[in-house]
């Protein structure tokens, strides 16, 4: 095994992390429109449940409104259900097969909150990245105790994987210190 091969798998699952906290965050309203804004919500579709974007083409004519241009004319009431369902605080306008989603403006204790809803998503990143650290961690010490590599080798990894988990900490809260900004602009 291949020390290097484990570096490289653990900044791949570190920086899963990251990405995963990416996707999060642009679920997250700003007061902007955004088609990810629709990326949790699901349609009640051929006896499935399927994704929105797997049944409409969804877009953003306007930096306050989405579109939701439904493909089947039998699916338009169930989209607009789904919308209303999925706890985005929308309320789409039925025109014909296209729904028309105005994106209201923000208030301050509903920007506070979101603020801290992101908070919580770059925790769970962290607690991500450090859970990876630990693994790889326990598999250098392992390896030391089994006389695989050295003492100064341990070591020498311990320290790699450090800098790693550090780097990608870092990138979190400055994602996190981004998606704030971007939210409690007025």
């Amino acid at each position: 095994m291949s020390a290097e091969i484990d570096l490289a798998d653990l900044r791949r699952r570190m920086k899963g992390a990251v990405e995963n906290l990416k996707t999060e965050f642009s679920g997250l309203r700003t007061g902007r429109a955004s088609i990810h804004l629709m990326d949790p919500v699901m349609v009640e579709a051929y006896g499935a449940q399927m994704p929105l974007n797997q049944v409409a083409t969804v877009s953003t004519p306007e930096s306050r409104m989405i579109t939701v241009s439904v493909w089947d004319k039998t699916m338009v009431a169930l989209a607009e259900k789904a919308i209303r369902n999925a706890g985005l605080g929308l309320n789409p306008i039925v025109d014909g097969q296209t729904l028309r989603i105005p994106i209201p403006e923000l208030n301050e204790e509903r920007r506070t909150e979101l603020t801290k809803i992101s908070g919580k998503y770059a925790e769970q990143s962290r607690i991500a990245i450090r859970n990876v650290r630990r693994d790889g961690m326990d598999t250098i010490k392992r390896l030391e105790k089994d006389s695989e590599i050295s003492q100064d080798a341990q070591k020498a990894y311990s320290d790699k994987i450090q800098k790693l988990t550090d780097e990608m900490i870092g990138e979190v809260d400055h994602l996190t210190e981004i998606k704030e900004k971007e939210i409690m602009q007025i």
